[in-house]
């Protein structure tokens, strides 16, 4: 793409992932964590990041295969792992079985290309073969693994760029040695398309995840502000009628009408102002909690969200607006005032039965829009529930899990070894008491799956093409992870490496594949059609989730770990009994005992690992309740408010009533019945808003409706249940 595009200036490119993985850095003795990123040689440049120190990495690191060990490391993993060491140009890294020499330091402001990711280290792409050590694909036509990025030529447009990499891109693939250009792959070619995107915002997983989420919860925030624009004008019109003498007083004395209304912006504007500072050092707080609630790990995603100024300046600007109009409208009633009436003690003012119609309106308003903000965060929080108690075909209480990184110190692959290294771990660990199971996986849920076509034996049409996700798994997996057996068997001591190579498959695949019989005995294989004797299916287990709770179900697959040994397995997983504690100690001292040097990370339980895969649907639950509450503490306010103005405007005609034989019970009604009418209101309004709205967030509810009846009735029984609160007949000043 780079040497023969005619629209782009330069063109680079980045792993689509990080790697975390141990290495030594020079004069430590114990291995380091750290996340590296593969990138050209290129990279650097084209962005136009320049080094702190030293240099970046250029193409002449990149154009040989294996031939450049050089890294790039980042200020912050200079600061933190090297302690800010002034000589560290030159210095070594060893990463697997080879030493990497640091030629720079990438400035502080630089993060990375890919939003949410913060590399520790730079190192050349035709470097692959040691990240992680031993996953060489440099030269497979077939991988595809890189995000590709490039610099528009001046005066060249998107869509002249699109046309042109389009069919370069068509060429390119082609024009591969091992492309197989049969008549099918030559008709998914030709629907193929490069899609060209601004890098300004770089790749972000992230905002594919939230961008839904945080769109329905702008949308709360604006309602909560209306709710609270409705409250400030609520109980700035309650203000005015009690000051309505006052006010009158002060007329009455020469003050002038814009000298009062003036007075009542200035008082305004400090509440105003009172609030946007409150604000802003509540903004101070949440954006790291909110980091911590979008993560889903025990590290906050590296995002660098200090208070943005203009966006510091819009909200605070906002606040004071919405203050500021919101008190116009009761300041310019309050001085508006007919003199002799209201100064006569015991006279309702004039203008008084208005001021009431407005703020029965305003009620209405809040008590529509909680409604809608009720309903909706039940239907997210009910979702969140279903998500939470769906069956993920595996049991996830009582599991430890944790990674180890066999790579970092010399082990290689396939390598007798390491293969005794994991059986010696698995043995020593499920002898210990309480310890029911353990076993080695190259994945465990959420973590991505490898996945491929295959070919089943002996089909009618000769081969069946299905994408399946393949699990390499120890003999105690399936006791581990609390996986049902449901026919034949899982892995035994007389699947060893040198016999037939075996396998167990999830129901659904069973299902699928042989629709008419058991699948017991039956062949299949990977990649090519040549293969489709390769393994022999033994056992059938209960389907699991595999990448998220909301999937449909998969075909998946699992083969023995002593027969498929070109794989590093990192995960251990542990079913246990007792204390977490104890048996994590006793983990720990089992994995050291094997080989003390053996860097051991990541480590949790399943249920949070479980937990923690749905990041986006906790947010949009928690914070859509919590808006949810303040909605409704907001238009509790403003009802308890509005009830106060009218005792306060009626409390003559209460007295006059009860002194001539009224009831208590019967005053209180007639109070009572001004409300109820307006929160009756409210509630009519706010179902059918609520219903149609709902339908908008039906992407993001799961085993819900979004016409829900339940958390429609809970929201409007919470409205009733708040306005009888409120209106409690102790609280009635006659």
């Amino acid at each position: 793409m780079q040497k023969r595009n005619l629209v782009f200036s330069d063109v680079a490119t980045a792993s689509s992932m990080v790697n975390l993985i141990h290495g030594f850095v020079e004069g430590h003795s114990a291995p380091e964590p750290m996340t590296i990123k593969l990138v050209s040689g290129s990279y650097f440049p084209m962005l136009g990041v320049e080094a702190l120190a030293g240099r970046v990495l250029n193409e002449e690191d990149d154009r040989i295969k294996d031939a450049h060990p050089v890294a790039v490391v980042s200020y912050s993993w200079w600061k933190r792992s090297l302690a800010g060491d002034p000589i560290v140009l030159g210095k070594k890294l060893t990463i697997g079985s080879t030493l990497f020499t640091i030629v720079g330091i990438a400035p502080p402001e630089f993060f990375g290309t890919a939003v949410g990711e913060s590399p520790d280290i730079w190192i050349p792409l035709a470097m692959q073969k040691e990240v992680p050590p031993g996953n060489d694909g440099y030269a497979d036509d077939k991988a595809q693994s890189l995000h590709l990025m490039a610099r528009l030529k001046p005066g060249v447009s998107v869509q002249q760029a699109s046309a042109s990499a389009n069919l370069l891109f068509q060429q390119i693939l082609r024009g591969f040695p091992t492309s197989p250009l049969t008549a099918e792959n030559l008709k998914k070619l030709d629907a193929a398309r490069v899609e060209l995107y601004s890098l300004s915002t770089g790749f972000s997983h992230l905002r594919f995840m939230f961008s839904e989420p945080l769109k329905v919860l702008m949308a709360v925030v604006a309602l909560v502000l209306l709710i609270a624009c409705g409250n400030i004008a609520n109980l700035l019109l309650a203000r005015s009628t009690a000051r309505a003498r006052e006010f009158a007083m002060r007329q009455a004395l020469g003050a002038r009408r814009f000298r009062l209304v003036r007075q009542l912006f200035t008082e305004s504007l400090v509440l105003a102002f009172a609030g946007g500072v409150l604000g802003i050092v509540f903004a101070l707080i949440a954006n790291r909690f909110l980091l911590r609630m979008i993560s889903g790990g025990s590290e906050a995603v590296p995002l660098d969200v200090p208070l943005d100024l203009r966006l510091l300046a819009f909200a605070f600007a906002i606040t004071l607006l919405t203050a500021l109009l919101f008190g116009m409208l009761p300041a310019f009633r309050a001085t508006r005032v007919h003199l002799t009436e209201s100064l006569k003690d015991g006279r309702t003012p004039i203008g008084a039965g208005s001021k009431s119609l407005l703020a029965k309106a305003l009620i209405i308003s809040q008590v529509a829009l909680s409604l809608v903000l009720l309903a909706g965060a039940g239907l997210f929080l009910r979702s969140l529930v279903n998500l939470t108690n769906v069956d993920t075909g595996f049991n996830r209480e009582g599991v430890l899990r944790l990674q180890i990184d066999p790579a970092s110190i010399g082990y290689h692959a396939g390598d007798a070894r390491l293969n005794a290294v994991y059986q010696q771990i698995e043995y020593r660990i499920s002898a210990f008491p309480g310890v029911r199971a353990a076993s080695f996986s190259l994945f465990t849920f959420d973590q991505g799956t490898w996945n491929n076509p295959i070919w089943v034996q002996g089909y009618a049409s000769g081969h069946q093409d299905r994408d399946v996700h393949h699990n390499v798994v120890g003999r105690g997996y399936f006791a581990a992870m609390g996986i049902p057996l449901l026919a034949g068997r899982t892995f035994e001591p007389q699947d060893s490496a040198s016999s037939q190579k075996v396998a167990v498959i999830s129901e659904t695949m069973a299902r699928t594949l042989f629709p008419q019989g058991s699948p017991i005995g039956h062949h299949y294989g990977a990649h090519d059609p040549q293969n489709a004797n390769h393994w022999q299916i033994i056992g059938v287990v209960k389907d699991v989730k595999v990448h998220s709770l909301d999937e449909e179900q998969q075909d998946v697959d699992y083969l023995s770990r002593v027969q498929n040994d070109f794989f590093y397995l990192n995960d251990l997983e542990v079913r246990y009994t007792g204390n977490q504690n104890a048996v994590l100690d006793a983990v720990r001292q089992s994995i050291k005992e094997v080989d003390p040097h053996l860097p051991i990370s990541d480590v949790k339980t399943l249920e949070d690992q479980v937990a923690r895969s749905m990041p986006n649907q906790r947010l949009i639950a928690q914070l859509s309740a919590f808006f949810a509450l303040l909605a409704v503490f907001l238009s509790c306010i403003g009802i308890y408010g509005l009830m106060s103005y009218m005792v306060m405007r009626r409390t003559n005609e209460i007295g006059v009533r009860m002194a001539l034989g009224a009831e208590r019970a019967n005053v209180l009604w007639l109070v009572m019945q001004e409300i109820l009418l307006p929160v009756a209101v409210g509630v009519g309004i706010g179902v059918p808003v609520t219903l149609a709205g709902n339908r908008l967030i039906s992407s993001m509810l799961f085993g819900l409706r979004p016409t829900d009846p339940m958390s429609l009735l809970v929201a409007v029984g919470w409205q009733l249940l708040r306005w009888l609160a409120i209106c409690r007949p102790d609280e009635l000043p006659c």
